[in-house]
């Protein structure tokens, strides 16, 4: 067995700023070499800070910002909210429409 865990670790918004300030700071060192010595995985902290690149509008072309990622999530959850809402509607008037007709 390794030693690794399935489980994702949970980092608070401080401990992202300070890791990616860390990064912006130490261009003499790598990713990798900073993500071990703070125990978060390299692929996170290159996230994290392609995230803050993009965040400031360092980023590629096309790619969303926090704002941008957060408004995304909410409108899908109210558009999932609506969907939902119009099928009971529909359900609904269907069930109705036939008790008028008998």
């Amino acid at each position: 067995m390794s030693g690794k865990s399935n489980m994702s670790k949970r980092y608070t918004a401080e401990f992202k700023r300070d890791a990616i300030a860390l990064v912006r700071s130490s261009p003499h060192r790598n990713v990798t070499e900073i993500a071990r010595e703070l125990g978060a995985s390299p692929e996170g902290l290159r996230g994290w800070v392609k995230q803050d690149r993009t965040d400031r509008g360092e980023g590629s072309a096309g790619a969303l910002t926090s704002d941008e990622r957060e408004e995304l999530r909410r409108v899908r959850r109210e558009l999932a909210e609506v969907k939902k809402a119009n099928e009971i509607l529909v359900k609904a008037a269907a069930f109705f429409a036939k008790e008028i007709v008998k």
